[in-house]
């Protein structure tokens, strides 16, 4: 069996001038970054303004679990299905990181013959935009250190410092570390840290601007320290925003690529689905909706934190009106979620199946809250039998919902036909009537009690004095009315991730809280949220590498 790095060098790319033509670009449109990649002009987005939208498609998921999902896969190939019916679509997607590449988790192109290409570029550097972000964050940081080295005007309090350093790397050692070390002329002594990229404030700020000067002015807004006096430290008050905005002036300009079938594909931004909104830019779903009949988007991890920060960030903050909602899912997934060891997933368990599908049907009725339609994508794997499909299928119907197998990942678009015809069938038929869940300007605490309750289905949320304070003090600032973004464990609805399927009769524990002011939302920590990751024994990036012919080995 092929890998996938192998089927993406077998690829017939088309130039990637021929594939922006498909979408109504032209040359002078483009910023070539070789012969198949290129960034778009954001002239172009202004200039459509009065265009009306295409239709957007949100991509999400159940629970992620160690037997697999395929969502980005599911995204792709639902691209080039719909593609392939004659609608004019586009894929909308996340940059991937440089850790998770070289670490455990692999990279975010897709898989088998639902892949995006050049799959190694795009995984690996890709145009920079990444690199720029961690500039642009360490920046800032070293604006601070400067500061307090050149006699700390602002009264900045070195115990209160919010403002980490970044690194697109997985590096343990870095998560905890003291700077100004070596005397007098190497700075101020003081605790400080890393955060990989992803989970960088600029990162969510690219991601949720309109344009450069939109991201100049929230990257100024962006909260870094308080003073001795308890008052907040801004980024303007370094005056770090004009050169930040610089650096980020290529990076702001939406990545253009293609699938293994040349569907057009933006690829662009990454925040850390954890922690921040998990969704890729603004500008680039913008841009699509311009460009295209149908936008094929997704959020990270499972709908409980992808979906959920999709409708209540990112569509908020863009006016956006999503047509559909399409939930993937996996027969073996179910069946983890039912309690099934990984190693026995193979075996029909019908009524582990039954048990663990209430995690898909939870995430269903959330998905209708929100006023979308949904449509469930069962990415069908070889072990399943027809009595597990047809339980999923038919089980879903029962919800009002329909499932439809989906095998794009060995069979490309040619195997997401059925589910594009499904999506079709459904944005014709079911008037989508979105809405966020909650009012921005509600009290913090009853935003989260709201996601808790309706999205979790938690009893309530539990808070420490610690951040009861913590709460106060952002209300009283004036700094509360923004959405809220739960930094919560992917692998279940809870933020215990050992409960699987839909538990109840928990409640969240809210054990921090800090305001993203830049990126304009609230994040609310619970759990262990593990901001800076660390490598695994066997890291992926001890199989990876380049042979003298050029080709590249050991990437997925």
């Amino acid at each position: 069996m092929k890998t996938d790095v192998q089927i993406a060098q077998e690829a017939i790319m088309e130039p990637i001038s021929v594939v922006a033509e498909r979408i109504g670009l032209n040359e002078e449109d483009l910023i070539h970054y070789g012969k198949y990649k290129a960034k778009v002009n954001l002239d172009v987005l202004y200039g459509k303004e009065d265009q009306p939208d295409g239709k957007l498609i949100l991509v999400t998921a159940i629970n992620p679990t160690p037997a697999g999902e395929g969502k980005t896969t599911v995204n792709i190939g639902l691209s080039m299905a719909l593609n392939k019916l004659g609608k004019k679509t586009i894929t909308a997607l996340r940059e991937p990181s440089l850790g998770p590449s070289f670490g455990v988790k692999g990279g975010a192109a897709g898989g088998g013959h639902a892949q995006v290409v050049p799959m190694e570029d795009i995984n690996m550097h890709f145009t920079g935009d990444f690199h720029a972000i961690t500039t642009a964050h360490n920046l800032i940081s070293a604006l601070l250190d400067n500061h307090l080295q050149q006699g700390n005007e602002l009264k900045i309090d070195t115990r209160r410092i919010i403002w980490k350093r970044v690194l697109d790397m997985n590096d343990r050692a870095l998560r905890n570390i003291v700077v100004g070390l070596g005397g007098k002329p190497n700075g101020v002594p003081r605790e400080d840290g890393f955060d990989i990229t992803v989970a960088s404030e600029i990162m969510a700020i690219l991601c949720l601007s309109k344009n450069l000067m939109d991201l100049k002015e929230r990257v100024g807004n962006i909260l870094v320290a308080y003073s001795t006096d308890n008052k907040p430290i801004f980024a303007r008050d370094l005056k770090a925003e004009g050169a930040v905005a610089l650096v980020m002036k290529d990076a702001v300009n939406p990545n253009l690529v293609q699938t293994l079938e040349n569907t057009p594909a933006f690829i662009h931004g990454g925040p850390f689905a954890n922690i921040a909104h998990g969704c890729n830019s603004m500008l680039a779903t913008k841009l699509g909706l311009k460009t295209a009949d149908y936008v094929v988007t997704e959020a990270g991890f499972g709908a409980d934190l992808g979906a959920e920060k999709f409708f209540d960030i990112k569509a908020r903050f863009g006016d956006l009106k999503p047509s559909a909602a399409v939930i993937v899912a996996t027969v073996r997934a179910l069946k983890h979620n039912g309690g099934v060891a990984k190693a026995d997933l193979g075996t029909e368990n019908l009524a582990a199946l039954e048990k663990g599908y209430a995690n898909l049907q939870q995430h269903i009725e959330n998905i209708n809250k929100f006023g979308v339609p949904a449509v469930v994508a069962v990415n069908r794997f070889p072990t399943d039998t027809e009595a597990e499909l047809n339980y999923v299928i038919e089980k879903t119907k029962e919800l009002g919902s329909v499932a439809v197998l989906c095998e794009v990942w060995a069979k490309g678009g040619d195997g997401g036909l059925d589910l594009a015809k499904a999506v079709i069938e459904t944005i014709e038929t079911k008037e989508s009537n979105f809405k966020p869940l909650y009012d921005v300007n509600l009290p913090i605490k009853e935003k989260l009690n709201i996601i808790a309750t309706e999205i979790y289905r938690a009893d309530g949320v539990e808070y420490s004095k610690a951040v009861d304070k913590k709460i106060k003090e952002i209300e009283d600032q004036g700094l509360g009315n923004m959405p809220i973004c739960m930094a919560k464990t992917q692998y279940s609805f809870s933020d215990d991730p050992t409960l699987l399927a839909a538990p109840r009769g928990f409640k969240i524990s809210i054990k921090d809280i800090k305001v993203s002011a830049g990126a304009g939302f609230i994040v609310a920590l619970t759990g262990d949220i593990m901001t800076m990751p660390g490598l695994p024994k066997v890291p992926a990036a001890n199989n990876i590498d380049i042979k003298e012919d050029g080709e590249i080995v050991g990437l997925f």
